[in-house]
């Protein structure tokens, strides 16, 4: 069973997300929070697989809330934001968010997010994700020097450009030509290699290092 904390101070938005998810056969919902303080307290003491926190609550806000949440457990975070005005969503994403939705979400993308997140994946594929990690690694300067790409393998580098443009694991096997299983072996390589925690980071990684650039993707 996947046990998921749901964090937003709009009481309809968590209860709805509550009754699609407690629909699901496979998914619980353990615990709601009106705030990022809350969240962080009830992660700690239920320990979820996921929670999903709205970027903009009181008290604590859901970018601290995953900061904490993403440091000290081992819950995946995503995001619940709307892409015209949550710019520092990227900031949740690199402090370990594995992604993020839009408030108005379809149900099934919903459930399927949560499924995705468990199973060690992030949620890249969508083009409005790359389309939100390009616009904001173009505006806004990077936070510290490029990551050292070199330790990675010729493979491994073609595998990191594949991902950070939203290709899905069967879409990096089809253009590499390889099974799915050696692009999982490849992006584990690779997040091993760079110390990052999930795929979310990766594509990051990508654009800061200037492997990858809004312009060429």
């Amino acid at each position: 069973m996947i046990r998921v904390v749901l964090a937003d101070d709009q009481e309809l938005v968590r209860s709805g997300f509550a009754m699609i998810l407690d629909a699901q056969p496979d998914i619980e919902v353990v615990g709601e929070a009106a705030d990022g303080a809350e969240a962080v307290a009830l992660v700690r003491s239920l320990a979820p697989d996921v929670a999903l926190l709205d970027v903009r609550m009181p008290r604590v806000d859901g970018l601290a809330a995953a900061r904490t949440i993403c440091a000290s457990t081992a819950t995946k975070v995503v995001m619940l934001t709307t892409f015209d005005s949550d710019d520092y969503v990227y900031d949740a994403l690199y402090a370990g968010a594995s992604g993020f939705l839009l408030k108005d979400v379809r149900r099934d993308d919903l459930v399927h997010a949560v499924r995705v997140v468990v199973a060690g994946d992030s949620l890249l594929a969508p083009s409005v994700t790359r389309r939100l990690i390009a616009d904001l690694t173009r505006n806004r300067p990077r936070s510290g020097p490029p990551a050292a790409l070199d330790v990675l393998t010729a493979r491994e580098r073609e595998t990191l450009v594949l991902l950070a443009r939203g290709l899905t694991n069967a879409e990096i096997a089809a253009a590499l030509t390889v099974s799915e299983h050696t692009v999982k072996t490849h992006v584990s390589n690779t997040l091993t290699k760079l110390n990052l925690r999930d795929r979310a980071q990766a594509v990051i990684t990508a654009y800061e290092s200037g492997l990858i650039t809004p312009t060429n993707q």
